[in-house]
């Protein structure tokens, strides 16, 4: 696709038009276009459901933006279950309760695709990617080749919010997790990813809510049970009002050696509900910096600025950014 708007992709409805701009649904698909890629000189660069980025005003010519949101599947054999990198993470915690698999729970409503939660590790509350995938498969875009390699999850290096491919050129491919559905379920989880897959511009906060509550309660009709740390999820972020208005949830990422949160010290710089062109800091949650009135990138990056100095001058530590700058 030739200029196609990136604040489409973005949860933070915010980015200019790509000069080049593609959404691949297979590895076959996704290599062919990286080929291209190093045929015709371009750059390249790689988002899932855009929850956990900020595209900029003016996106650079020369480089291909690949989407994977639509590199959705799963294989269900009787010894592994393969998930791909564009699946949701919040579709794990829908297929656990109907294939019967705990432990998924805490992925409820995350807003991002599975990829960008093994690239970062990540989690909620006490839980994260890292506990319920067993092999990671990836490309390594440095390898002429570009062959599908594998890593046990023992070898990923995990920590809070960290793993290997934060420090390799390697591009996730998906996963095989530790649990295997009962192959009985099958028609059934593939009907659950199909309607999915049918759906379009889910990268807005409010359409992903308002798509798996839906999902929530059609299980719930069907007298599937839905488990507290699930409503639990729910109550807290709409107390939050993560899905009010356009963001990327957590825009720094909290420092534990300090044992703070930075949303609370964003709070005890009185700094929520600051503005800044169409930007605000979130009346509701520190840590999260809201699109609430057409903002542009640069808005965005000036609150984030704003955070670091006040946090750096009044406790002594630059809060790490969670949130990926793309250039």
């Amino acid at each position: 696709m030739r200029n196609e708007s990136l604040a489409s992709h973005s949860s933070y409805q915010i980015g200019g038009k790509a000069n080049f701009f593609a959404m691949p649904e297979s590895i076959e698909e996704l290599l062919t276009l990286l080929q291209g890629c190093r045929a015709h000189g371009l750059d390249f660069f790689f988002c899932g459901m855009g929850s956990n980025l900020l595209f900029p005003d003016n996106p650079r010519e020369d480089t291909l933006y690949i989407s994977l949101k639509k590199f959705v599947y799963w294989d269900i054999q009787p010894t592994h279950w393969f998930i791909s990198s564009g699946t949701p993470m919040s579709m794990l915690a829908l297929s656990g309760l109907m294939f019967g698999i705990s432990g998924y729970e805490f992925t409820y409503l995350l807003p991002g695709g599975l990829g960008a939660g093994i690239y970062m590790n990540a989690k909620y509350n006490h839980h994260q990617i890292s506990d319920i995938i067993q092999t990671v498969y990836y490309v390594d875009l440095a390898d002429p080749s570009l062959s599908m390699q594998s890593i046990d999850v023992s070898d990923c290096k995990y920590g809070y919010k960290q793993s290997i491919f934060q420090m390799n050129p390697w591009l996730v491919l998906g996963a095989d997790m530790k649990a295997v559905p009962d192959l009985e379920r099958i028609p059934e989880g593939n009907e659950l990813l199909t309607r999915w897959k049918e759906k379009e511009g889910m990268s807005t906060l409010q359409a992903f809510y308002s798509y798996m509550g839906e999902e929530a309660s059609a299980l719930m009709k069907q007298g599937v049970a839905i488990p507290t740390d699930m409503s639990d999820i729910a109550n807290y972020r709409n107390g939050k009002r993560h899905f009010e208005y356009p963001s990327c949830g957590s825009v720094f990422k909290n420092n534990y050696d300090y044992g703070v949160p930075v949303g609370a010290l964003v709070d005890r710089l009185n700094l929520k509900g600051k503005e800044h062109g169409g930007a605000m800091i979130s009346p509701y949650h520190g840590n999260m910096i809201i699109n609430h009135n057409h903002a542009t990138a640069e808005d965005i990056k000036y609150l984030m600025n704003t955070i670091i100095e006040g946090v750096n001058t009044a406790f002594g530590f630059e809060p790490e950014p969670e949130v990926v700058l793309v250039k």
